[in-house]
């Protein structure tokens, strides 16, 4: 069997499919796409799709159908999972938590992170793509101006974290004694956020630091 993920390893969408893959115990690779050149994808995909990840199991390409489905991780669910990611005790229930991690935390957590991605760009031609990549969505200016209002930002983000860390501190993970897609999700959102050190977890989000340690070391049985 081969299995590829297409990846940017800090993307907050990327980072749960590859940990559930990881806890599913499947041997897999990953190839790393410049968030400035998205050329390979179009290749692989005949010019149809440049959106991270991309799943190839074998000579199957799997892409999300829009931006809001979760089509490959109920791929991976299916044909890895066994279900777990998705049972169905938990239908509606887990896609409101869900949508609250895909909507409301990661457009807090994603703004953090920005700038210092972009710092790190020293070629002028991949520099000025990111921001065209950025600015054409949330307008000219807009990662200088995340970068001023991190301090809010980073408060939003706290309060709608808290949440979770709230129930954490009562439960091993989200809905019970296993964990299943909205945990790799909330793991791929503060992946995201952490990813480089830039950022960090604070004093009072404890249960999701040890969360977070427990869902990495957690395989399935």
């Amino acid at each position: 069997m081969s299995l590829t993920i297409y990846q940017m390893a800090y993307s907050p969408f990327c980072i749960p499919i590859t940990e559930a893959l990881r806890a599913c115990g499947v041997p897999f690779e990953t190839k790393e796409i410049p968030n400035w050149d998205r050329s390979e994808l179009l290749r692989l995909t005949n010019g149809e799709y440049y959106q991270v990840p991309v799943l190839v199991h074998d000579s199957r390409i799997v892409t999300e159908s829009n931006a809001g489905s979760e089509d490959i991780a109920h791929y991976v669910d299916q044909h890895f999972a066994k279900g777990r990611l998705f049972p169905e005790r938990l239908d509606g229930l887990q896609q409101i938590v869900i949508e609250f991690l895909s909507d409301d935390v990661e457009f807090q957590t994603f703004r953090l992170l920005d700038p210092h991605t972009l710092d790190k760009i020293t070629d002028p031609v991949a520099r000025g793509l990111f921001l065209r990549h950025k600015e054409r969505k949330f307008g000219r200016g807009c990662v200088e101006q995340w970068r001023r209002d991190a301090a809010a930002i980073r408060a939003e983000a706290d309060r709608l974290l808290g949440r979770f860390e709230t129930t954490l501190r009562h439960s091993p993970f989200l809905f019970g004694d296993a964990p299943v897609y909205s945990d790799f999700l909330l793991y791929g959102v503060l992946g995201n956020l952490t990813y480089g050190g830039h950022n960090r977890l604070n004093a009072e989000q404890g249960a999701l630091q040890k969360w977070s340690e427990r869902l990495h070391r957690f395989t399935f049985a």
